[in-house]
């Protein structure tokens, strides 16, 4: 019996380390980054929050955990303590990584599709939509044309042949 209590403590110790290893992976990093003003360490947090990570691509600066993102997020601390305007460092931002980097993109010559091509796409639809639902039989009352006597007359004996040509296909 206490040989089986024994191996029952050692399998829970082994269980515990085995446990603690997976969940030492889990805990990520943690910028700290110390500033000598409140305004250095708002400007920071705006910076971070208006760049877009090069290697997520979802995620502004202060959201990714990625080794990039934490690069940038030291490049603009070191730039900000500087002192270097929030203006020069969009400027070397953009320089390096184009305007990909800019979490919100700016409207520019190359950005208008992008901006206002759902709006654009959606008036052709509705002018397509409108446009197939006049041609659809939609006939307005004014348009209906009246036929003369001769035409009915025409009409009615075009009938009739067609109907006698039906019934002696029976």
């Amino acid at each position: 019996m206490p040989t089986r209590v024994i191996s029952s403590l050692v399998l829970a110790f082994l269980l515990a380390v085995g446990a603690q290893s997976f969940t030492s992976d889990v805990h990520a990093a943690v910028d700290v980054y110390d500033f000598e003003t409140a305004e250095q360490e708002r400007r920071f947090r705006e910076l971070s929050n208006e760049f877009r990570c090069p290697m997520c691509q979802n995620a502004n600066l202060s959201s990714s955990p990625g080794g990039v993102a934490a690069d940038l997020r030291r490049e603009i601390y070191r730039m900000i303590m500087e002192g270097q305007t929030d203006q020069q460092i969009e400027e070397f931002m953009l320089a390096r990584y184009g305007d990909f980097i800019l979490y919100r993109p700016r409207l520019t010559l190359q950005t208008v599709l992008l901006w206002f091509g759902p709006l654009l796409f959606l008036a052709m639809g509705i002018w397509v939509a409108i446009s197939i639902m006049r041609r659809s039989g939609h006939v307005s009352p004014d348009s209906v044309s009246t036929l003369s006597s001769a035409e009915e007359a025409r009409l009615k004996e075009l009938l009739a042949k067609k109907k006698d040509s039906a019934s002696d296909r029976i």
